[in-house]
């Protein structure tokens, strides 16, 4: 085992979270604080992106590592993956994105921090890393994937995610609307990063009317390029439309704002897109379907799982598309049962965590 980039930082797990691990270190090279949080290898190695983020507190970011890492336990399990759940978090030591010499003393510590768990996480890309950061991760441990394809891997794995979600609207808008057609559906995608942006040229083929906002104003030329209305981001989350994508940083409904919600469907790509779990019976109540994120956004996970397993561009996105499939039954469950969308959606990760089983993913059963 390769030594840690420095010394663990000691710092607890909260109780009642049911997390295996979690280390936190300040990066040698760098200086840089950064978590790895474990929430459960019950199923296999935990695998999570690693996240390069600037928070106002390193508080903040170890505790979206924790709430991130459980998230994607759920995710990979109701997916049917052999794959537990885990997050990395990278503490940006400003807000203009480190570059250079800066950013490869970044990688290369949370390379170490990886190392050092000795394969019981793997890493990937996520929020403000690339698959070419990867690479540089790469050269201080091996439990690394979503490579570039250049370097043998399946490279950005956003395009997966996308076809996934809009698989997922699909399955919700046949529940809200009676059809899954989404051809002249109103949709508001907020966040217009990787996945947001391939969402939103997705959805413009499928012939949606489409709203967008992103809190970089220079992402207005692909509204102008898809002919689509650009809304203030203060204003793109109670914007009247059919369905709501938060396609940005999690936690963007709230209880502020859960209220003014104006749309029929909440479907996007974000990881915890609920500020609180309760909020899920909160929106039922309006009457607005919420699409659990988990299982949404799963086909990025889906993506570098089939890296790890024998790749094939082909397969894994005949996979995303079983999101629609996978959404379709959680939603069906939900409303046969009389509970909301997420509790079914954990439920049905659940009963697989606890019966263990190894199989093939969901997606893929004849």
């Amino acid at each position: 085992m390769r030594p840690l980039a420095a010394t663990p930082l000691q710092v607890e797990i909260p109780a009642g979270l049911g997390h295996e691990d979690l280390v936190v270190v300040c990066g040698e090279r760098s200086g840089v604080t950064m978590a790895v949080a474990i929430h459960s290898t019950r199923l296999g190695p935990a695998l999570g992106g690693a996240r390069l983020w600037r928070y106002e507190r390193a508080a903040q970011g170890i505790a979206d590592a924790l709430r991130l890492a459980e998230a994607m336990t759920f995710k990979a399990a109701a997916a049917g993956l052999d794959l537990g759940g885990g997050k990395g978090v990278i503490c940006a030591p400003s807000a203009v994105p480190p570059n250079g010499s800066e950013r490869s003393a970044i990688l290369c510590d949370f390379g170490d921090l990886v190392e050092s768990l000795e394969g019981r996480y793997i890493t990937a890309e996520d929020v403000g890393t690339t698959a070419e950061d990867m690479v540089e991760i790469a050269t201080r441990t091996d439990h690394v994937t979503g490579m570039p394809v250049n370097c043998g891997g399946s490279g950005d794995p956003s395009p997966f995610t996308a076809i996934g979600v809009q698989a997922a609207m699909r399955a919700a808008c046949r529940v809200a609307f009676g059809t899954r057609i989404l051809a002249g559906r109103s949709v508001a995608v907020v966040g217009l990063g990787h996945v947001g942006e391939r969402l939103a040229r997705g959805l413009a083929e499928a012939g949606a009317e489409l709203y967008l906002a992103d809190i970089d104003a220079a992402k207005r030329s692909l509204a102008d390029e898809l002919g689509a209305r650009w809304l203030d981001p203060a204003d793109a989350l109670d914007a009247p439309c059919d369905v709501l994508a938060a396609c940005a940083v999690g936690g963007a409904i709230s209880h502020a704002n859960a209220g003014a919600l104006r749309c029929r469907v909440v479907c996007g790509a974000a990881n915890n897109q609920l500020a609180d779990e309760g909020l899920a019976a909160r929106l039922a109540e309006r009457d607005i379907l919420y699409a659990p994120d988990f299982i949404a956004n799963a086909g990025g996970l889906i993506n570098v799982y089939r890296e790890l397993h024998g790749y094939s561009a082909e397969r894994a996105t005949e996979l995303a598309l079983g999101i629609e499939r996978t959404m379709g039954e959680v939603l069906e469950r939900a409303a046969g049962e009389g509970t909301t969308a997420l509790a079914a959606a954990r439920a049905l990760a659940r009963e697989r965590l606890r019966t263990r089983r190894s199989r093939s993913p969901r997606h893929e059963r004849s």
